[in-house]
């Protein structure tokens, strides 16, 4: 299958460039599948230009902003909405960069031949200018400190080991993207680039793709170190905010780039023609950048115009009786009853049936669970994809497998092995289709049998509350949950969080605008087995607990007080024995209301 490559392009004010960069793009002999372009409040008609040239052009989606957000906001932006078009690849490209023919697929080459088990984060172009020479400004950075075996493996395919790049022409790995988040869009003016491709490439790989030229039609030919005047703020606060704040660097990079950063300083002060200048934006940099923080990108992109509210794609209020799909991944351990009852209960005997099901079979699976689901398939009233995966990937990769053959943008969820109550989606729908991103609803555990209630779970209503809690704990209990597929894709999928994928995607989605919703009802019946309060519980849940809070405070989600509360209170409940464990839960949560304990997110996910 073809590599399912998106560019984003973000332009300002240069019409003519945008109109030649966008036409490279168009003959690029690997075409990218989609062409996010996002117009930064243009004045100069390219507004105008790319509303009546959308039309003609399918594969453009053009997002319009009503102010320059730089190209830190820009980027953000044109990222959240490549995502919704399902890449493997992102690239992004500066408006006045115009890619040779081959450009896209010397890099894509470069992705798919370096490793199949660790495909490098980030590709950067060659940037040449228009005489041909290799362009200062943009040129990447030989990885400092790269090992030999990293060389001689990009040395393979005729590449260079990076550890940062410029947004002029770089290709990213869509799940890289999804997993470290969008650039922060306060960066404006200076080293969003740096901040962002450092972030994605940390703990991965970056690779120079000297193969991948591009040209760089920049007014002039030089290099950062032009007196910047005023806008030296930028540059200090910016870097002071990277130092202090960013988790893109190790505490000894981040002395090897204070360091560099510091010659830099210098040479531009011994170059400059105004000194207190650059030493006002020195003094008013180091202070902004040191006590304070950069904002949400929520808060600085709202004022442009960007919300899920204004998406094109994802319009707030959708006509009555949508149609959706059910996703279901079940693996080899599930047992074939009660993949039969769970599929029956949320098709044949809801008053409201799904349009399809998505069945996503994680991995190989037994004889009588493949029989099952055959039969599935062949007697469902309604039409049943068969999602087969080789080999198994856990939970959080199948649903994101799911995810992308659902054919409905509403999407409902569902276990293998829980039980639908028959109005279930007649009560859930509705609220998708009023506007909400994301609605869940109470449930009710049961034992043996459904009959054999043991607890229930009811969350939090309110959605002030549902965004107030979430930093704490899971308001949603994921089984239950029926959501918008372009609002999941925006937020980056479920990615490989063991154990805490939901938690992780439904923070995310919150965090970044999405509208959340729940019914207090339950609307399913959770099927607590052997076992349940042992997988609540020791120390593979402790890493994936601590992995998830870190997360979280590298995507700036939690303070550094509340990421030590999580770690406290939530690590610990991992760790206490498991008689106290299941007292506390019975005590606590399952039989709570949706002001219960913050202790423990209010997950359903089985081992998988």
């Amino acid at each position: 299958m073809d590599t399912r490559v998106v560019a984003v392009v973000v332009t300002w004010n240069r019409r003519d460039l945008l109109e030649e960069s966008l036409a490279a793009l168009d003959a690029q002999s690997h075409p990218p599948a989609r062409i996010v372009v996002v117009d930064n409040a243009s004045t100069d008609g390219t507004t105008d230009w790319l509303a009546v040239e959308a039309k003609a052009h399918e594969r453009w989606d053009v997002v319009t902003l009503r102010s320059n957000t730089g190209g830190a906001g820009g980027f953000a932006v044109g990222l959240e909405q490549a995502l919704t078009h399902e890449p493997d690849l992102v690239w992004m490209l500066d408006d006045d960069t115009i890619p040779t023919r081959t450009a896209a697929a010397e890099l894509v080459a470069a992705w798919t031949s370096y490793s199949a088990v660790r495909r490098p984060a980030v590709l950067a172009s060659r940037v040449v200018w228009t005489d041909g020479r290799d362009h200062p400004m943009n040129t990447p950075r030989a990885k400092p400190g790269a090992t030999r075996a990293e060389r001689h493996a990009a040395a393979a395919i005729g590449c260079v080991p990076i550890r940062s790049a410029s947004f002029v022409s770089i290709m990213c790995d869509a799940q890289v993207v999804r997993d470290r988040g969008l650039p922060v869009a306060d960066y404006f003016l200076w080293n969003d680039d740096f901040e962002y491709s450092t972030r994605l490439i940390r703990g991965n790989v970056g690779l120079s793709v000297p193969a991948s030229v591009v040209e760089h039609k920049t007014k002039v030919f030089g290099s950062t170190d032009a007196d910047p005047g005023e806008r030296f703020f930028y540059e200090v606060r910016n870097k002071a905010w990277m130092f202090t704040r960013s988790r893109s660097l190790s505490l000894a990079e981040k002395a090897v780039y204070g360091a560099a950063t510091l010659r830099r300083w210098a040479r531009t002060f011994a170059a400059s023609s105004d000194r207190a200048v650059l030493r006002r934006g020195l003094l008013r940099g180091l202070r902004t950048g040191l006590l304070t923080a950069p904002r949400p990108n929520d808060a600085v992109l709202a004022p442009a115009g960007w919300s899920r509210e204004t998406r094109a794609d994802a319009p707030r209020v959708l006509p009555p009786g949508q149609p959706f799909s059910l996703l279901v991944s079940t693996y080899w351990n599930d047992d074939p009853g009660y993949l039969r009852e769970a599929f029956h209960s949320s098709v044949q005997q809801q008053f409201r049936r799904p349009g399809e099901v998505v069945l996503v079979q994680d991995g190989p699976v037994p004889p009588e669970l493949a029989a099952e689901i055959a039969h599935l398939a062949e007697t469902s009233p309604v039409p049943v994809r068969h999602v087969v995966i080789d080999a198994n990937l856990g939970l959080g990769p199948a649903l994101d497998r799911g995810l992308q053959a659902c054919r409905h943008e509403i999407v409902a969820r569902m276990d293998a092995d829980d039980v639908s109550v028959p109005d279930r989606f007649v009560k859930q729908l509705p609220v998708i289709e009023a506007g909400a991103d994301i609605v869940g609803s109470g449930l009710t555990e049961f034992g043996e049998h459904v009959g054999d209630v043991v607890g229930r779970r009811t969350p939090p209503t309110d959605p002030d509350e549902i965004r107030r809690v979430i930093r704490f704990r899971d308001p949603f209990n994921h089984p239950t949950v029926v959501y918008r597929k372009s609002a999941v894709q925006a937020a980056g999928g479920y990615t490989d969080m063991a154990l805490m994928e939901d938690y992780l995607l439904f923070t995310r989605m919150v965090d970044g605008g999405a509208r959340p919703a729940n019914l207090a009802e339950p609307l399913v019946n959770y099927r607590v087995g052997a076992g349940a309060y042992a997988r609540r519980g020791g120390t593979g849940l402790l890493r994936s607990e601590l992995a998830l809070q870190r997360r979280f405070r590298d995507l700036g989600i939690t303070t550094r007080r509340q990421y030590a509360r999580n770690v406290l209170v939530r690590g610990g409940y991992r760790l206490v024995p498991e008689a106290v464990r299941k007292t506390a839960y019975r005590a606590l949560i399952a039989n709570r209301g949706g002001d219960h304990a913050e202790g423990e997110a209010a997950h359903g996910n089985k081992e998988q």
